[in-house]
């Protein structure tokens, strides 16, 4: 049997990005590896959020692949799970750097320094929603009699 590497991957609001997904698929073809994702509880979504984060893990051929909420903290939901026998590595997703309060934190090199594994920092935007509204109504034409239509509108036809 060959050697696993176990990941533990911090992300909450990038957990569904594309750009943690691709540093995740990369990781894994460079040796067999496990994931076990946290999300730090921010409110009732972060369940929500960390399954479907699993589900887009397992859609992209990320097989093993696990997760739970932890501490609104990030610092301290990673403490909690941290085990050093158990994981070799932690990845980190933060937003961009001018909008991430993780980063503010320091939390790649806080956890370094914690935890005295590699720590890879990957910067996500997160996915967005399309939502799509139907055309604005199209005016009504009246021609010559524009200014009569506009008098008679509240009235019963």
């Amino acid at each position: 049997m060959a050697w696993e590497f176990s990941v533990l991957v911090v992300a909450n609001v990038t957990a569904t990005s594309g750009d943690l997904l691709a540093a995740m698929s990369e990781r894994s073809r460079q040796g067999a590896c496990r994931f076990t994702l946290i999300v730090p509880s921010t409110g009732p979504e972060s369940e929500a959020r960390k399954e479907e984060a699993l589900t887009r893990m397992r859609a992209v051929g990320l097989e093993k692949v696990e997760g739970r909420v932890g501490d609104p903290d990030p610092v301290v939901a990673v403490m909690e799970i941290w085990d050093p026998r158990n994981f070799d590595e932690i990845l980190v997703s933060t937003l961009p750097t001018d909008s991430s309060r993780w980063l503010g934190l320091d939390l790649p090199h806080r956890l370094e320094r914690l935890t005295s594994v590699t720590v890879r920092h990957v910067i996500s935007q997160p996915r967005r929603e399309v939502h799509t509204s139907p055309p604005p109504p199209k005016p009504e034409r009246h021609g010559v009699l524009a200014p009569l239509a506009a008098a008679l509108k509240g009235r019963a036809r």
